[in-house]
């Protein structure tokens, strides 16, 4: 009786892994700030260079912290929706690392599910 040996892990190709090149780094945040209009949003540049917005009636809040959020492990983007009596709000946050394209594909999901009432 043979017995075939069995090499431990596994072997590949490049090909096989269909390697890819990921968008990384923070890029740019003016992808995701240029979504606001003055008509609908209050955007207020604190003095640490934050970037705060929130829609007029205070229920849409989107923060940027280049260097990170004070009190937080590295937040770059805070989203938050205030809920209602009957639903609850939800929030979403993004690493400072975080490309702006993946926040700005939020954020306009975000803005594209609310209207006016």
């Amino acid at each position: 009786m043979t017995v075939a040996s069995v090499s431990p892990g596994f072997a590949t190709t490049v090909k096989v892994l269909r390697l890819r090149d990921w968008q990384l780094g923070p890029g740019q945040p003016t992808l995701v700030l240029d979504q606001f209009r003055a008509d609908d949003f209050h955007l207020i540049v604190d003095d640490r260079a934050d970037v705060h917005v929130s829609s007029k009636d205070g229920r849409f809040y989107l923060g940027w912290f280049p260097l990170g959020r004070p009190g937080t492990d590295g937040e770059g983007w805070k989203i938050a929706v205030t809920g209602t009596d009957k639903v609850r709000g939800y929030s979403l946050s993004f690493d400072t690392e975080t490309p702006a394209e993946i926040v700005a594909a939020a954020v306009a999901r975000v803005l594209q599910t609310s209207h006016r009432v």
